[in-house]
């Protein structure tokens, strides 16, 4: 396969850190890896220097071959650490384009994009220049509505059928929709998304977690807290927002105090919380109350990651809205099980009851029985962390580009002049 120059607009890049930032990372260090050439264009992280001070390490040549170039931005949806390209963002970005002469346009959650620039992102450099331009489908924003807009049931669910036909038509603008999982490739063909490509495009850098250890004194080196080495640490990683199940995680939690046999396990149990969001203050006041005993990392940048999961002992997810659920793989990777609901791309991953544990959405009691499983058998945890580090491989991070690679090329190749026949 040549070398290829690839423009990607994506709706964010770290030092954000969520799903979508930490699989183009990858992406990106792998493309360079391979000698391709890069054009990578975000939104600007200037703007809220105090939130992301170290925002300007990742803007530039970040790694041999690729540029990163930060372009005018919005708060999203009202959510300052949230940002957006916005309409100031147009002309630039048609101008890099222009100026880089890619082989193929890739644009990472077009929607949101769209929101910004009022335009498809990336569709009229890539018709004007007879480009191919792909897309890639990250979040079901359709689902997420409904935890960042409070209006009532039924105009939730008229903004929902609403958004389902802009949402339709930007994706079908592009000449594939790329997802990572089958649960959400069926999802886009449900909302009229005809131009689906489902593989497993996301991968982890197994390597990463390969060359980690456990470590006695791991949290009390890496982040001065003392006196875990003994308890079962269960970690929650990921945005502290709505839409990652928070709601439904402090009730169970709350539940999880009047079981009979917490007063003698308390002592026995930390929670891990690795990530940021508007409801911080709030998940850390309702767990004081409730005498668990929590230690917030903060934002913790993906190169910590491996460490911090392989020196835990079980990941908890509640989010039921994933495509496919990356830190469940990353959980994996580092062998330790998953509980998440039967909801949404993990249930691809976890084979209930084999590397992990699926409960019943909303369901308290089958969440509680599973997690109260967990936390009192650690030759359960060892076995299913085992399993789980076997099954995690199937989804390299090198594996992952090739597929990618493959549909790029395939595009590519579609668009490429034909050679006149002789006559």
């Amino acid at each position: 396969m040549s070398t290829m120059k690839i423009a990607i607009i994506s709706s964010g890049y770290l030092p954000v850190v969520d799903g979508v930032t930490v699989a183009l990372d990858q992406r990106l260090r792998s493309l360079s890896q391979q000698g391709h050439r890069v054009l990578l264009l975000c939104p600007d992280y200037q703007p809220i220097a105090p939130v992301y001070p170290h925002w300007r390490e990742y803007v530039g040549e970040i790694y041999p071959g690729v540029q990163v170039m930060a372009l005018p931005s919005e708060p999203f949806m009202g959510i300052e650490f949230e940002r957006n390209l916005s309409r100031q963002a147009a002309a630039p970005l048609r101008q890099a384009l222009r100026d880089f002469h890619p082989d193929l346009i890739h644009v990472d959650e077009p929607e949101r994009i769209f929101l910004g620039l009022l335009k498809y992102p990336g569709i009229e450099v890539a018709r004007g220049d007879r480009l191919p331009c792909t897309a890639f489908f990250h979040t079901n924003f359709l689902d997420y509505i409904e935890d960042f807009v409070p209006l009532p049931a039924p105009l939730v669910g008229s903004l929902q059928w609403g958004s389902k036909q802009i949402i339709r038509r930007v994706f079908n603008a592009y000449d594939a929709t790329l997802v990572a999982s089958e649960v959400a490739h069926q999802r886009i063909r449900q909302m009229g998304i005809r131009n689906g490509v489902g593989d497993r495009f996301l991968g982890i850098d197994l390597a990463q977690f390969q060359a980690q250890a456990r470590l006695p004194q791991f949290f009390s080196q890496h982040y001065g807290i003392a006196g875990l080495e003994e308890k079962t640490k269960v970690v929650f990683l990921g945005r502290l927002t709505p839409d990652k199940g928070w709601r439904f995680t402090l009730d169970a939690l709350t539940a999880l105090v009047r079981q009979p046999q917490w007063e003698n396990l308390r002592p026995t149990v930390s929670l891990i919380i690795a990530g940021d969001g508007e409801l911080r203050e709030e998940i850390l006041r309702i767990l004081g109350q409730l005498g668990i005993e929590t230690h917030w990392l903060g934002r913790v940048p993906p190169t910590a990651v491996p460490p911090l999961l392989v020196n835990c002992d079980l990941h908890v997810t509640t989010s039921t809205k994933e495509t496919l659920g990356l830190t469940v793989l990353e959980a994996f990777a580092a062998g330790i099980p998953a509980i998440a609901p039967r909801a949404g791309g993990v249930v691809t991953t976890i084979q209930d009851g084999w590397n992990g544990f699926l409960f019943e959405p909303q369901s308290k009691q089958d969440f509680l029985e599973k997690l109260l499983k967990l936390i009192q058998n650690s030759n359960l945890r060892r076995e299913m962390g085992d399993r789980a580090r076997r099954d995690a491989a199937q989804y390299g991070q090198d594996a992952a580009m090739e597929r990618l690679l493959a549909v790029w090329q395939a595009q590519i190749d579609r668009c490429r002049p034909q050679p006149a026949s002789r006559s």
